[in-house]
């Protein structure tokens, strides 16, 4: 993974969407010092947008749930 990112930031702009921080991407990636590689990699000279905590499928479906 960390290869792949490199070879595409080097070329163009990378877009990525998780939900998980960016502290619990060890789970995934199990070598430490790898998963600070890739984070460092993605973070450096980033645009970071956080859009909330809650899950928008989540909310809509307890909305939608709530009102049948």
């Amino acid at each position: 993974m960390f290869q792949v990112f490199t070879e595409r930031e080097e070329r163009s702009s990378i877009a990525i969407a998780s939900n998980s921080a960016f502290s619990e991407w060890a789970r995934t990636c199990t070598d430490p010092r790898l998963c600070a590689a890739i984070v460092d990699r993605l973070t450096f000279d980033a645009s970071i947008i956080e859009t909330g905590t809650e899950y928008f499928r989540l909310r809509t479906g307890r909305l939608a749930w709530l009102a049948s």
